[in-house]
């Protein structure tokens, strides 16, 4: 029986398998920044690979949603801060998230759902014994991703910083949860 594919998380052992996700941003992210963010306790990187390529690749990091970031009106208002007790409001400035800072798949295994099965165990693995105490998930996504995210789930925390290069979007894990 195979061990592949498997989820691998990267470490100084690790040989990192060939990927090329046809954006040179991340793919240089993972060739030569991802074992140095992981040294430098800045973020951790999970390898998705078979027997010869690494399919998708993903890093986490500590984050989290400061309240003066919100929008004084829209969905994070609507829907989060008015479902706290008045005084939980006052006593958080932030709550705390888990970015995504880089995702990629392998060109050649795209449009095979491989990345929202990904995300949904990014989802299911924070929510297990919600292992730092976080609410959401946040990505700064490329314009280009921007329906992917959409489709698996995330919301734009703001109008903003509509037309930049990438949106700061959220997922609020209690969605996810079924509670």
């Amino acid at each position: 029986m195979s061990e592949y594919p498997r989820l691998i998380r990267l470490s100084t052992d690790t040989t990192i398998k060939p990927f090329d996700c046809g954006h040179s941003e991340l793919n240089g992210f993972l060739f030569e920044n991802a074992l140095e963010h992981t040294k430098e306790l800045l973020a951790v990187t999970y390898l998705f690979e078979d027997e010869e390529s690494t399919i998708a690749y993903f890093s986490v990091a500590n984050d989290s949603i400061r309240i003066s970031d919100a929008p004084s009106k829209g969905w994070f208002r609507r829907k989060i801060l008015k479902s706290l007790p008045h005084e939980k409001r006052i006593k958080y400035s932030s709550y705390p998230a888990v970015k995504v800072g880089r995702f990629g798949v392998n060109e050649k295994y795209r449009r095979h759902g491989i990345g929202t099965e990904l995300m949904d165990w990014i989802k299911g693995y924070f929510l297990e014994k919600n292992k730092t105490g976080c609410r959401f998930i946040t990505v700064d996504a490329y314009e280009e991703s921007l329906g992917f995210y959409e489709k698996n789930g995330f919301d734009y925390l703001t109008d903003a910083d509509k037309g930049d290069e990438t949106r700061l979007m959220h997922f609020d894990l209690i969605r996810f949860s079924g509670v």
